[in-house]
Formats: structure tokens, C-alpha cells, sequence
């Protein structure tokens, strides 16, 4: 599927892959954060965000007793193992933002999306972020790019904390309950994210770039080569069905 054309009144993007390169977040960002792991618990010790983290940790872990370094241990480990907890994506943002704050960082959209973003909202279309990525990483991703501050075209963020794990389709159905659509439109490179958004009742739209070698199709799912492939058109009542579904979708 090269295009394709739906109506929506709302938009939920994930990130990597998506919007953002993936070998970005990969090859430059985890590798940064890693790196500066151990330093930032040594230059944060009177911080009460550690203490806060290593609760988190605890929690996650089920391990009351850790201290401050099995914290750091546990975190070095889920880091190495791209393990998508939420204490350690909240500490990475944490280290990214103070890296994006001294402009060693800059996050990273493939060229379309800015336009794409602006085109959404000028036509009524509301536009939010979902990443495994802490809300607070999200915002610095957008704020600090090579297109400029990009935040003032979204409508908020949602994470691991404050929606749940992305391979859960409850996580959906709380976003949704958030932000009062039951059935937005999510655009993501992984199977796994739609099929659970599907479940939902979400709309789920892959996205697969040029020279993606997991192929150019996401498996099960309708899939566009990028952002700008998608034309979206802000849904009207008479296009809802009585249960909230899209009653017209069109295909190109």
C-alpha cells in the first residue's frame, strides 16, 4: 500500500520508527544514556528524583531491598537488554534532557513530519504522541529538532506511566478514555502496538521506511512508506456510526 485516505478527528503517533528514526534512538540515545548511567547517580545523590527512581525500581523488581547501587545494577541491565521498563525510560529522559538543554542531543523527524503535523491541525485534527519513551523524553524529542520546536503542533504525550505497556490493549482503552475518542487513528512501525490498538478499536495504520529491513509491509495492518502518504480529513458526526466507529474510510 503506497497512500491512503481516512477521516479522523484525532491522531496518536508513536515515535521510533515512525516519526523518528530508530537507528537514531539505537546507534545515538540509548548508547548516550548507558554511557552516563553511573555518573548520573553519582552527581544526583541529594536529588530527590533518585530517591523517587530507586523506589520505582524496587517496585519494579519486586526487590525491597535494593539500594541505590542494586538500582544502578538493575537499570545497567534492563539498558543492555532493551528492556522497556518505566524507571528506566524515565532516567534516560533525565539524562537526554540535560544533553538537549547543552544542545548535545537533537531529536530527530524524518523530513515530512512538520508539514504533515501542521496540515493535521490546521484541519481540526487532534495529534498526540504514545512511546515507550518517557512523556518528558517525547517533549524534549520535539522541542529541540532540526525543524525547530515542534511541540506547539501536538496536544499531549502518553508513556509506559501514564498509559500502560504498548503491547496491551488496555493501555488503549485508557488513552482513549483520556482523551474522549474512542476511536483515534494510531500510526506505528510495530505489529505488535496495532494489533493491540486494534483490539482497542482503534484505527491502525503501519508505517515502514524506505530500506526497513523488517520489510514494507507491518504484518496484518494497512502500511505507508511515510507521513505524508496519509491523508487524513477531520471526521464529521454524520461520518460516525452510532457505537463511534469511522463509518467511511477511503483507500487510494
Amino acid at each position: 500500500m503506497t497512500s491512503a485516505s481516512l477521516r479522523t478527528d484525532t491522531v496518536i503517533l508513536d515515535i521510533e520508527g515512525t516519526t523518528g528514526s530508530l537507528t537514531h534512538v539505537r546507534e545515538v540515545l540509548f548508547p548516550y544514556a548507558r554511557e552516563r548511567l553511573a555518573d548520573w547517580f553519582d552527581h544526583h545523590r541529594d536529588d530527590p528524583r533518585l530517591d523517587a527512581l530507586v523506589a520505582a525500581v524496587r517496585e519494579e523488581t519486586e526487590r525491597p531491598e535494593l539500594d541505590a547501587a542494586g538500582a544502578l545494577t538493575a537499570l545497567a541491565a534492563w539498558s543492555d537488554a532493551d528492556v522497556k521498563a518505566a524507571p528506566l525510560k524515565t532516567v534516560q529522559g533525565w539524562i537526554w534532557a540535560e544533553a538537549y538543554a547543552k544542545g548535545d542531543l537533537r531529536g530527530h523527524v524524518y523530513p515530512e513530519v512538520p508539514a504533515v503535523l501542521r496540515g493535521w491541525r490546521a484541519d481540526g485534527i487532534r495529534v498526540f504522541t504514545y512511546s515507550s519513551g518517557s512523556a518528558g523524553a517525547q517533549l524534549d524529542w520535539f522541542r529541540h529538532t532540526a525543524y525547530g520546536d515542534l511541540t506547539g503542533l501536538l496536544d499531549d504525550r502518553f508513556d509506559l506511566e501514564n498509559a500502560g505497556p504498548k503491547n496491551d490493549p488496555g493501555s488503549y482503552r485508557r488513552i482513549s478514555r483520556v482523551i474522549g475518542d474512542p476511536v483515534p487513528v494510531f500510526l506505528s512501525d510495530t505489529a505488535y502496538e496495532l494489533d493491540a490498538a486494534t483490539v482497542a478499536g482503534w484505527t491502525g495504520v503501519g508505517v515502514r521506511r524506505d530500506g526497513d529491513p523488517r520489510g514494507a509491509e507491518v504484518p496484518g495492518h494497512l502500511t505507508v512508506p511515510s507521513l505524508d502518504r496519509l491523508h487524513l480529513r477531520a471526521a464529521r458526526a454524520t461520518d460516525r456510526a452510532h457505537d463511534g466507529t469511522v463509518r467511511k474510510v477511503f483507500l487510494s
